[in-house]
């Protein structure tokens, strides 16, 4: 939903937005830091596994009160008895949805993968048919 650049990460900009839209508006270092917490990879950009990083870390209750991250946590939260069950059912069927997305992306990854390799071998098989032919002419 705020992944502006559909690159499958949130980036800086992106969070500010994100953060102004849900109405926790941060500054730019606090932005950088809520990233830095959980950003595992190092690459100073969310992806989907971070962002679910930041709610299990707000249920282990390893978030700081006044970070960023908490804010977050505490505006996405889901309250059953304001919103009702159908409210926390399309939460968490959209919050499913965006990992059978994930999933789908790396069983895409995984068969283009998959189609190099084939072609790699297929390549060196050739080659290999090639110089066994070129043997024969040289002889």
């Amino acid at each position: 939903r705020y992944d502006a650049g559909k690159d499958g990460f949130i980036d800086l900009m992106e969070l500010k937005l994100m953060m102004e839209k849900l109405g926790a508006p941060q500054t730019h270092l606090g932005l950088k830091n809520m990233i830095k917490e959980v950003d595992e990879d190092l690459d100073s950009k969310l992806s989907f596994r971070e962002f679910l990083l930041i709610f299990r870390k707000a249920a282990a209750g390893e978030l700081q009160e006044d970070s960023g991250l908490h804010a977050l946590a505490r505006l996405s939260e889901i309250d059953v008895s304001t919103e009702g069950v159908k409210g926390a059912k399309n939460f968490f069927e959209a919050k499913a949805q965006a990992i059978n997305e994930a999933s789908r992306f790396e069983e895409e990854i995984k068969a283009e993968q998959e189609e190099k390799k084939k072609q790699a071998e297929e390549l060196k098989q050739r080659k290999a048919a090639f110089k066994e032919l070129q043997s024969n002419f040289t002889q």
